[in-house]
């Protein structure tokens, strides 16, 4: 039987701390993963339009098979300095692959588009690089979701989107987990009303236990006009888990927990979204089936996801200047 961790948060897998940084007047922030010793890492990337730093040397046939942390950011193009400040953090820390005496820490991270959100964008100075530093400072094993570190200025396609983390632990104990920040063309509630397409997949009201609606209940809305011309998108997430894995199965969880995705948010991967999930494995436990257990790791890290993208949307908050309004605003 699948349950969520005592936190029900990513960092309900032992070893991971995550910060977040945000700067509400600019209507964006920086949220960071950060092990306690460098993990397995990996990526899978379906939305058509992403912004990533250092992926590529995630793909299983690359030398780099641990990095340090990863991060997720609002910003686009400039988000994808918060990066920077992280590695300039770990360095300070006396974290990084040692080579010829240097300390190189390594930081993927991947950005979501925010900027047309109505926060002051006026900037002299890229403030991503400070709020990297800033997030991975305040690193924890407890942080808040909604309108919070990457999810800060997210929207989806009619209300605010956030940031979001859930968790399971599995029959044989291992810990799947899910962190992202939800900011799609697509929407996550059915028609525009208040029930989640995630709804098959929610524990203990996590996220309004309003349960399932039909396409055709007619006391709904029609479903919500798209307007990718905005191109305020991108989903970009992480999924974890303390098994031992190689980075070709860490690939594998990733390219399962998109189907979480897929479940949670209607459409998604689309030509205006730079949807991507990485993959994290802490490597503290062996897999007692190493045939089964991939499948299984896979398959929560989907439900994990999918569970996570509602909770982002259901605890963001409303902020001066939204353009949108939040789902408690609406629904709550």
């Amino acid at each position: 039987m699948l349950k969520p961790g005592p936190r029900n948060l990513i960092t309900d897998i032992a070893g991971l701390k995550v910060g977040n940084a945000e700067d509400h007047q600019l209507k964006s922030g920086t949220t960071v993963l950060v092990g306690d010793k460098p993990f397995v890492a990996a990526v899978n990337v379906m939305g058509g339009a992403p912004g990533t730093r250092d992926t590529d040397l995630l793909a299983p046939d690359k030398l780099v098979q641990e990095v340090d942390a990863l991060v997720l950011s609002g910003g686009s193009v400039f988000g994808l300095d918060a990066p920077s400040g992280v590695t300039d953090g770990l360095r300070a820390m006396g974290r990084g692959f040692s080579m010829g005496g240097a300390l190189l820490p390594v930081v993927p991270g991947a950005i979501l588009f925010d900027i047309t959100n109505g926060g002051d964008k006026s900037w002299q100075e890229n403030p991503y690089r400070a709020l990297g530093r800033r997030a991975l400072e305040a690193a924890e094993v407890e942080f808040l979701l909604g309108t919070h570190g990457a999810g800060t200025g997210a929207t989806t396609a009619d209300m605010k989107g956030g940031l979001g983390s859930a968790s399971l632990v599995l029959p044989g104990g291992l810990t799947v987990g899910a962190l992202v920040g939800v900011n799609p063309v697509g929407s996550v509630t059915v028609a525009g009303g208040p029930h989640f397409w995630a709804a098959p997949f929610e524990f203990d009201g996590e996220f309004g236990n309003r349960g399932m609606a039909t396409l055709h209940d007619p006391t709904l809305p029609p479903i919500t006009k798209l307007n990718p011309s905005a191109r305020t998108s991108t989903t970009i997430a992480i999924v974890a888990t303390d098994a031992i894995l190689t980075q070709a199965q860490a690939t594998r969880m990733a390219i399962a927990a998109q189907d979480g995705m897929a479940r949670a948010i209607v459409p998604s991967h689309t030509p205006f979204d730079g949807d991507l999930v990485f993959a994290v494995a802490t490597g503290e436990k062996p897999l007692g089936d190493p045939v089964a257990d991939p499948l299984l790791l896979g398959h929560a890290a989907g439900i994990c996801l999918a569970r996570a993208i509602a909770r982002a949307v259901y605890l963001a908050e409303a902020a001066a200047q939204d353009k949108l309004p939040t789902w408690q605003q609406k629904f709550g």
